[in-house]
């Protein structure tokens, strides 16, 4: 009888293989979306990425920086909105990638640093990732959901670690371990021997291919990138919009949400003239990156579709990576449920807690933070306990 990846077998006394760097792993896997927002920011002396975001409140800066990296795709409407700050044709900010004259090797070179890539880990992320794929297909109980219930590890993740998202050791101590536990290994080192060896008897050979492979990134590029022009083309140019005027009233500093009625608040949204509101600023650092609901005595403007019960909210530690400064100070909105690509705010029992959201293959909304690791299912908490986050200001 066969036996499958991740079934026992005896041990033999034989010297373990040692992990080397594969073949035809896509060092440029990271980069989806080549484009020239970056190139075209800098002509225009934009100033910085913070400052261009400034220009255009309804993208988060979070998945600005990732749409400018190309880490992820922007949509038509996004393109045209970044191209009208830039004061371009949105045209020109997408790249022919089938362009003799394109290097993805010199476009990357611009957002990571020639000494960045290791070998060795792309490689166990990929042995790694080979591996998970061996188990599932060899197991038909190991579903998405099995993982999920019996190993914690969520969807989103799952696919991540089955594309060798990133090296191993840069996943949270918890996916580490269920990974182990996934394989009946004891550590990370045993978890390393098992797959280096299991792809040396060639168990990994049909999932490889699969796997950072590049052929598959640039077919998806090529897609998306023919897809936006596409749609650029079929909405046809649109005229810039007018500045509006500057306020010609006093700022409504002495406004608070709480003693603001609905209908002078619609009027405040819908007047020309009147263009500041400000809202006060909460938060204090807690412990596992939390943030205390407690006031600063601090106010900031919010943007002009920001709801009654609208209000800012100091960070206080960068829990989203360095995207997020610490010091920064977001506008949430508690009457706005948030969408994929956006920020949300959720309330835990202790404090409240900024997440970065995206929706995983079955269409369920999730929520992510770095630092501390953490994945939240946003579809699980209670309606009343999620807000959404309009925009960030940054000191």
């Amino acid at each position: 009888m066969t036996q499958k990846f991740g079934q026992s077998r005896s041990r033999t006394t034989r010297p373990a293989p040692v992990l080397r760097p594969l073949a035809g792993v896509d060092a440029f896997r990271a980069f989806l979306f080549p484009n020239n927002i970056r190139e075209y920011r800098k002509k225009r002396n934009a100033g910085s990425l913070l400052q261009l975001s400034q220009s255009i409140p309804s993208i988060t800066y979070i998945r600005l920086s990732k749409i400018e990296r190309g880490e992820i795709f922007a949509r038509a409407d996004e393109i045209r909105q970044i191209a009208t700050a830039l004061e371009v044709d949105p045209e020109r900010l997408l790249i022919d990638i089938d362009d003799a004259a394109f290097d993805i090797a010199a476009w990357a070179a611009e957002f990571q640093s020639p000494d960045s890539a290791d070998p060795l880990a792309d490689s166990l992320a990929v042995l790694v990732a080979a591996a998970v794929r061996a188990r599932r297909a060899a197991d038909a109980s190991l579903t998405i959901a099995a993982f999920e219930m019996d190993y914690g590890i969520a969807p989103v993740i799952l696919s991540r670690i089955e594309n060798a998202y990133k090296p191993f050791d840069r996943w949270s101590a918890d996916i580490q371990q269920a990974l182990c536990r996934l394989f009946g290994v004891r550590d990370a080192a045993g978890l390393e021997q098992d797959v280096v060896l299991a792809h040396a008897r060639g168990e990994l050979d049909a999932m490889l291919p699969m796997i950072a492979n590049p052929e598959t990134r640039i077919a998806k590029t090529r897609a998306r990138i023919l897809a936006l022009r596409r749609e650029l083309a079929a909405e046809g140019p649109r005229a810039r919009p007018l500045p509006r005027p500057k306020a010609a009233h006093p700022a409504l500093g002495s406004l608070m949400p709480d003693d603001v009625s609905a209908p002078v608040l619609d009027a405040i949204h819908a007047s020309d003239n009147v263009t500041v509101r400000l809202v006060p600023v909460f938060g204090a650092p807690l412990n596992d990156g939390l943030i205390a609901r407690v006031a600063t005595g601090e106010q900031v403007e919010a943007p002009r579709n920001a709801g009654p019960r609208a209000y800012g909210l100091r960070i206080c530690r960068p829990t989203l990576g360095s995207g997020l400064p610490g010091r920064s100070t977001i506008i949430v909105d508690p009457d706005r449920f948030p969408s994929a690509g956006g920020l949300a705010v959720i309330r835990e029992a202790e404090g409240l807690r900024l997440l970065s959201v995206t929706f995983d293959r079955q269409g369920r909304m999730f929520g992510y933070s770095e630092h501390p690791d953490r994945e939240i299912a946003i579809d699980d908490v209670a309606p009343e306990d999620v807000a959404t986050v309009l925009s960030a200001q940054f000191e």
